[in-house]
């Protein structure tokens, strides 16, 4: 399938950067990362830990954003937007291929309600059995994510 638009160097840099930014969250955060897998956080070390997704997940969606502006790709703009603007990453049309593989679907979503959860409750509402599978496993998770944009720009 030939591609009708090639990704520009400006944009490209621009994800780099974005990427780059999101690898500094992590290794600012490892050590919360490094105390999240040995013990249940109290009160302040969940909020942080529920920051620090709230953050990644952010870094991912506006890698998103920038290249739906970019290349001109419909962004959605109803009261489920940001769902609608994840699951297009998952499609190819005539402007890109797909920004991240299927397999990441569930738990890119999994990522996206926890943002929506943690930034409607109170820090004291946070459930340890929600927020540790995803801080537990995100490290890995990033790397499977910047691989696949890494893909993506290759492809594009």
């Amino acid at each position: 399938m030939v591609r009708l638009l090639k990704l520009n160097n400006i944009l490209i840099e621009k994800i780099e950067y974005e990427i780059n930014r999101i690898n500094k969250l992590f290794n600012s955060g490892e050590p919360l990362l490094d105390l999240c897998k040995i013990k249940e956080p109290d009160f302040i070390e969940a909020s942080a830990a529920g920051s620090f997704l709230q953050s990644f997940y952010n870094g991912i969606e506006g890698i998103i954003l920038l290249i739906f502006k970019t290349i001109g790709e419909n962004i959605p703009n109803d009261f489920n937007w940001h769902k609608k603007l994840l699951d297009q990453t998952f499609l190819t049309n005539d402007k890109r291929t797909f920004i991240f593989r299927n397999e990441c679907k569930e738990k890119l979503f999994d990522y996206l309600s926890f943002r929506h959860y943690f930034r409607h409750s109170y820090g004291h509402e946070i459930d340890w059995k929600r927020l540790n599978p995803l801080i537990n496993g995100v490290g890995d998770f990033w790397k499977t994510i910047e691989n696949d944009l890494k893909i993506f720009i290759e492809n594009n």
